[in-house]
């Protein structure tokens, strides 16, 4: 495995397969940014237009727009499984590549939608490769940067995500005059990396390694729960799926409570798109203070506890901030702490591959951390439909009892330090 000096790696020490690796990896999850949240700004008129709804504020926009967003969830949590599988079967770096070519399609393609069910299928296939390049990224620098490093590359690649996320901002503001759909065109320029990646990014040595000394039949899903695996397989499940259903119900149905604000609600339909992406920015902007936020606290705490630590407040502020209507000055403050808690999700990038033998590293991390997906995608529709009519707000504050189960469960995973562990064997 390529990697500097163990006991005090340098940046200078860095080679340039693995200056690479970590290029490719950090716009590939910029790309997911980007292509993943693109629907989030436009999701209610656009929907309202498929299903030609008299006005947005018709329930049935809300319930069609949750459905759609759960069919990209699952498509999510499945193109983990997939791709993470292909990912050790073929390796990281063809896996990557087939994974962008996958979303930036079907993102574009979501152009073509005529009906509300067809954007529905267009985002349940972009998901696939959203979902699978998050495991296969995860892995691909797992195994060719410095274990010491890992609490900072988990930080580094969560703001990929979250400049991705600005990408999609800046697309909505410049589109804010156009039809909803128009938008989708952005997500088609992840392709363009694609030739770069297959020449420039290299198979990992650790992937290599694992495929010369592999001499029976390679280990799929249903080793997961098997032996010592499954022992750390259970309780990564259960606080993934709790963590990410509260996670994705609010960054699904905040956009909804902003659009619905007493200052806002009045609007035209251009000036409620920029406050929705005003929004959106100051999540991303916590988020990315987050991101560092907590690598800095695992390299101390390690990542359990600072997991526990970041996801319980994660709730806190969250149940605090619509245990009642807020106005738009307050809210806009309270959803930056909100950003800054979600740097948690940061750690799990580096946290979870290495848990798993190397021929079950991005099969395991992205059935794991994907699986939770399914159920947040159960549980945006869920909340929406639990929620009182046109107040999304009620859907936000009892998804937030969600993060303490969560936190607690974080204490059940295999103790790491700031330079992880080996994987199970």
């Amino acid at each position: 495995m390529h990697s500097a000096s163990p006991a005090q790696p340098r940046l200078r020490d860095i080679t340039g397969s693995q200056w690479r690796s970590g290029v490719a990896a950090w716009l590939g999850w910029m790309f997911d940014g980007l292509d993943m949240h693109l629907y989030t700004l436009v999701a209610t008129p656009f929907v309202a237009e498929l299903i030609r709804a008299q006005s947005p504020t018709d329930p049935a926009v809300g319930r069609h727009a949750a459905i759609i967003m759960a069919a990209f969830l699952v498509g999510w949590a499945l193109g983990g499984a997939f791709f993470g599988r292909i990912g050790d079967v073929l390796g990281r770096s063809r896996a990557l590549s087939l994974t962008i070519l996958t979303y930036a399609a079907f993102t574009g393609l979501s152009v073509l939608a005529t009906e509300w069910w067809h954007l529905m299928i267009f985002r349940f296939l972009a998901a696939l490769g959203i979902g699978g390049e998050w495991a296969v990224g995860a892995s691909l620098l797992a195994e060719t940067w410095p274990k010491s490093w890992r609490p900072w590359l988990a930080a580094i690649l969560q703001t990929g995500v979250n400049c991705g996320v600005l990408l999609a901002c800046l697309a909505g503001l410049l589109f804010a005059h156009s039809e909803p759909r128009w938008i989708f065109l952005v997500g088609v320029l992840p392709a363009l990396m694609v030739l770069w990646i297959r020449r420039a990014v290299p198979e990992t040595e650790e992937w290599h390694a694992a495929r010369r000394d592999q001499k029976t039949k390679l280990p799929g899903i249903r080793d997961l729960f098997r032996g010592d695996v499954a022992r750390i397989t259970w309780p990564v499940l259960c606080l993934c799926a709790l963590g990410l259903t509260a996670h994705w119900t609010f960054m699904f149905w905040q956009q909804a409570n902003v659009r619905q604000l007493p200052e806002v609600v009045m609007l035209t339909a251009a000036e409620k798109n920029q406050y929705a992406t005003t929004a959106l920015f100051i999540v991303m902007i916590g988020s990315i203070i987050g991101n560092f936020l907590a690598g800095w606290l695992a390299s101390i705490f390690g990542y359990a506890r600072t997991i526990a630590f970041l996801l319980g407040t994660y709730g806190v502020v969250m149940l605090l901030t619509y245990l009642q209507p807020q106005t738009w000055a307050v809210l806009r403050w309270a959803i930056l702490v909100i950003g800054v808690c979600q740097g948690v999700f940061a750690l799990f990038t580096m946290c979870l591959p290495p848990l798993f033998p190397v021929l079950l590293r991005t099969t395991g991390a992205g059935f794991c951390y994907n699986f939770g997906r399914i159920i947040s995608a159960i549980g945006v529709v869920a909340f929406g439909y639990f929620s009182t009519v046109g107040d999304p707000r009620v859907a936000l504050f009892y998804s937030s009892f969600l993060f303490f189960p969560a936190a607690v469960l974080a204490f059940w995973l295999p103790k790491q330090g700031p330079e992880g562990s080996e994987s199970a064997a």
